[in-house]
């Protein structure tokens, strides 16, 4: 009895780094033995983070919780504890005996120590069967058969919630075709706007068996009617969109079921480094220039977009209205970007009196993956061995890299 009470009390005070107590739970995750929702701060009643937690026999319930803000954090609680607020610990995580992380936790509850989670130990976590936990000589191990599904019903009762407010909150474990976040960034296309229909061109590549296949969000933007998607030399296929993400300009299609897809791209599992080669590959002016994909090469110049933001990479590789959606390969043919665009040559030169050259960008993999992990999408990752000639990576892409087509409203978007 002691321990569902605990479980409750866990999931009312559950609390991440800088923020205050809260109230809830609005809505219900349940996923297993995991059971949560989403919480509001008691002070202010706006909406805080959604919060996941499951008892174990070893005495520790775990708490698994992402905020309004996105930031992931990991709770160990257990009515043994007792330390001092404030108090900090080192806690290293490994899982299924090989993937090892180092998270630092604090005591914001002297029963309770919570760590922030970087997203590459989320998804890890999210997809790992075991996790050993060792801190000082405690060692404790933790069955995870089902996070996967709570931490993709977690980031969807987030987005959810963001979107619609506290007040409309249901089961957030019903993880269906993820919505677009409103809002734009720094770096992000803006709004269409109205004006005439016509035939708009972008890229995309699949990722999985299952023929989903990634793009930005602005290609898709206005379609009306369908999408096609064209691998070279064969017949279009009409694809679905499945999920998008307005906010970080990702989209995900999916071809028919009958479409099969032996070929499909691997993301890289290794953080790429300013200055490492790149090639990219796409379609650029549609109808002006050549039917097939062209294929450029740079250099990752910077390890963030404008204004800093590290949404994005900022890549030397020439691209153009066309490229938009398509994949940033890595010297070992991995897929390291999703290209997304090019600066404003015309508004840098207003601004400047320099007209830029090759200074153009790429969605970075952690935020891919993280796309792909809330849209479900069994996408495989690779680590980088050797290099490629490009005409290899150029080839290997090719079963996979597709034309993406619409009819849609005239976009402010020479990005396409």
């Amino acid at each position: 009895m002691w321990l569902k009470s605990f479980v409750a009390a866990s999931l009312f005070q559950v609390v991440i780094a800088g923020a205050a107590h809260a109230a809830g739970p609005f809505g219900s995750v349940n996923v297993g033995n995991w059971i949560g929702g989403a919480f509001s701060n008691d002070e202010t009643g706006a909406f805080s983070h959604c919060a996941a937690t499951t008892p174990y026999a070893n005495g520790v319930i775990l708490v698994v919780s992402q905020n309004a803000a996105g930031t992931w954090s990991l709770a160990f609680a257990s009515p043994s504890y007792r330390f001092n607020k404030g108090e900090n610990a080192a806690i290293d995580v490994t899982f299924d005996g090989q993937e090892r992380a180092r998270l630092f936790a604090t005591a914001y509850r002297s029963n309770m120590l919570t760590a922030l989670m970087p997203l590459n130990v989320v998804r890890t976590f999210q997809k790992a069967s075991l996790m050993v936990a060792t801190a000082g000589r405690a060692v404790l191990n933790f069955d995870l058969t089902s996070t996967g599904p709570v931490i993709a019903a977690l980031a969807n009762c987030v987005t959810k919630v963001k979107a619609d407010g506290l007040d409309k909150a249901g089961d957030f474990a019903k993880v269906v075709a993820k919505p677009s976040v409103t809002g734009d960034k720094q770096g992000t296309p803006s709004a269409p706007k109205q004006g005439r229909t016509g035939a708009f061109f972008g890229t995309g590549f699949v990722v999985s068996p299952n023929g989903h296949v990634v793009t930005n969000n602005h290609v898709v933007k206005g379609c009306v009617g369908d999408i096609k998607g064209n691998l070279t030399g064969e017949a279009a296929m009409t694809l679905r969109v499945v999920s998008s993400d307005a906010n970080n300009d990702l989209a995900l299609l999916q071809a028919p079921s009958t479409a099969a897809f032996k070929d499909f791209a691997r993301i890289r599992d290794r953080s790429i480094r300013s200055g490492d080669s790149v090639v990219a590959i796409g379609f650029p002016y549609h109808g002006m220039l050549t039917s097939d994909f062209t294929v450029t090469t740079g250099i990752v110049s910077s390890l963030s977009g404008m204004r800093n933001d590290t949404r994005f990479l900022q890549i030397s590789a020439p691209v153009q209205p066309g490229n938009s959606g398509g994949p940033l390969f890595d010297a070992a043919g991995q897929v390291v970007g999703v290209v997304t665009g090019k600066v404003d040559a015309l508004r840098i030169a207003v601004a400047t009196g320099n007209i830029p050259e090759n200074i153009n960008f790429a969605i970075k993999t952690g935020v891919l993956r993280d796309f792909l992990d809330n849209s479900v999408v069994p996408y495989q990752t690779a680590e980088p061995k050797g290099e490629l000639k490009t005409t290899d990576i150029a080839g290997n892409a090719r079963p996979y890299t597709m034309l993406i087509s619409c009819n849609a409203t005239e976009q402010a978007d020479a990005k396409r």
